[in-house]
């Protein structure tokens, strides 16, 4: 239900996922960026919200270009999500990339910033399963001329299920 938060100490359970929200620092550049894993198997739910973040931002990195404003991307996740049956997050969903952390421009309704070729952004497209269950999924990429080109490795379309996990 919270992607920021510190783990708790309850034990994993077949059908939860494991989210590794992460990054790090070179040369003072942060990446950020995260990755899920199924507890031995994947509820039909978490498997229907995992296709529609990876749908929503295979739109995304198809679309973007210079020149669309912070508040388009999230209205293009946000009507991709919603047209895979998913209700988007109700945070950003992305975030510029590079010094600190958490940079602008945020991806949200209201930020007007025009996204320029150079920049270093997120894309963080999340949806809400269920009351209190959420399911994020996070790209770094640079805005090019031509269009996003992906800094990390493309996370698997399909989650990665941990098998023999210690539950």
């Amino acid at each position: 239900g919270d992607v920021i938060s510190p783990a708790d100490d309850r034990r994993l359970a077949p059908g939860d996922v494991l989210m590794l929200d992460t990054g790090a620092v070179l040369d003072g550049y942060f990446c950020d960026f995260d990755r899920n894993y199924a507890i031995s198997h994947v509820a039909k739910d978490t498997a229907a919200a995992q296709a529609a973040l990876m749908a929503a931002t295979d739109h995304v990195l198809g679309h973007l270009r210079p020149g669309h404003l912070a508040c388009d991307v999230h209205r293009m996740f946000a009507e991709q999500l919603r047209a895979q049956g998913a209700v988007p997050g109700g945070g950003r969903l992305g975030h510029g990339l590079g010094l600190t952390l958490t940079e602008w421009p945020s991806f949200t309704p209201h930020d007007k910033t025009e996204l320029r070729a150079g920049m270093v952004l997120t894309l963080e497209p999340g949806v809400e399963i269920a009351p209190g269950r959420c399911l994020v999924h996070e790209e770094n990429i640079v805005l090019r001329e031509s269009g996003p080109e992906l800094l990390s490795s493309r996370a698997p379309r399909d989650l990665p299920i941990l098998s023999g996990v210690a539950t």
